[in-house]
């Protein structure tokens, strides 16, 4: 998970995750508590995901 996708991409990193800020990578104070929770659930979500899927290169994972 990452709030930079092309630093993930020029280390090399296999699997990636784009986050929300860099500040708040897995959040956004801005929105309801029952909003962030959703968006939190989601990104979780989408890492075990990618974890679970294999990968024979670097693969970026977006909505």
């Amino acid at each position: 998970m990452c709030t930079i996708v092309p630093i993930s991409l020029s280390i090399g990193a296999n699997r990636i995750v784009p986050t929300v800020s860099i500040p708040y990578p897995l959040g956004n104070p801005e929105l309801p508590a029952e909003k962030e929770k959703e968006l939190r659930r989601h990104l979780v979500e989408k890492a075990l995901n990618a974890l679970a899927t294999p990968v024979d290169d670097q693969t970026v994972f977006n909505d």
